[in-house]
């Protein structure tokens, strides 16, 4: 018997969401910074075995949008609500359980295997973990509560097991040597966007979206030339930096990055470009995957 299943992963912003999907997956598919919002599209991470395969979806946060590009997001999310096997809702041990009551509220009425990971726990006490525990036991009396480091990929095994044993019977969707439906062009951006998020603090990081021109590959070498496009002159000049040591040191991170992922030396180039409002752009967000 072959069970398979698309295993969607939803949450809050900065529950660690993507660090979980990383843990579960055994690779950095995912974006994973202190800040919140790092992730923007759905990302598919897929482990195979003999009898199963696991499609993972890593999802934006839920908010409120404020943009076309943040509307995008949270279409994403919503989708994800309606194509999923399983749903893992992540928490973790600061926030509280009525922060998003319109989520719980529709988690609760479906008819699908739920597991609420409490992820931070090394950020707690067993009693306070046990009073937190409870609490989502009564919002959510059919899930399985399941408490993980994914930091620390403590109880990762436990998540990993429980999924498998509610997965539906049904074949592979994917190759078995597959680790994501994501191109390469995709990791790379996403690589480098992760090293401005990073590497910059306010409002850079979410200004900035990363576009790759070019993606040349040989047996030894991978020629890469990326955008990282912003919104205004001033963002441009503090992403470049004084003699463009910013940009240098923010560069060199992805690349190394980049050489550990494909696993290949990277020649890597990096410019900065002004592309007004582009969040709010609807045709630009469609050639950039948002829509």
């Amino acid at each position: 018997m072959h069970r398979s299943g698309f295993v969607n992963i939803i949450g809050n912003p900065n529950v660690g969401k993507s660090t979980l999907m990383n843990a579960l997956t055994g690779e950095r598919l995912s974006v994973v910074t202190a800040k919140a919002q790092t992730t923007r599209h759905r990302i598919m991470g897929i482990i195979s075995g003999e009898d199963y395969q696991i499609v993972f979806s890593d999802t934006p946060g839920i908010i409120k949008p404020k943009y076309k590009m943040q509307e995008a997001m949270m279409n994403f999310v919503q989708t994800a609500f309606t194509d999923a096997d399983v749903i893992v809702y992540v928490t973790d041990v600061v926030e509280t359980p009525d922060k998003n009551t319109e989520h719980i509220d529709k988690i609760s009425g479906m008819d699908l295997p739920v597991l609420l990971i409490i992820n931070k726990i090394d950020l707690t006490t067993p009693d306070k973990l046990d009073l937190l525990s409870d609490l989502w036991k009564g919002l959510l009396p059919s899930a399985i509560v399941i408490p993980v480091s994914a930091k620390e990929k403590f109880n990762i095994h436990t998540v990993s097991a429980a999924i498998a044993k509610v997965l539906p019977e049904g074949p592979a969707y994917y190759p078995k040597d597959e680790m994501s439906d994501k191109p390469d062009r995709f990791f790379v951006s996403e690589i480098l966007r992760g090293k401005v998020f990073e590497n910059y603090d306010k409002e850079i990081p979410y200004c900035s979206e990363v576009v790759v021109e070019s993606f040349k590959e040989s047996d030894n070498i991978i020629h890469i030339q990326t955008v990282i496009f912003v919104e205004r002159d001033t963002q441009k000049a503090i992403l470049i930096g004084k003699k463009g040591a910013a940009l240098k040191k923010t560069a060199t991170e992805a690349r190394k990055e980049m050489e550990r992922f494909f696993e290949k030396k990277i020649y890597l180039e990096t410019f900065v470009k002004v592309r007004k409002d582009w969040r709010n752009d609807e045709n630009y967000l469609k050639n950039l995957g948002y829509i």
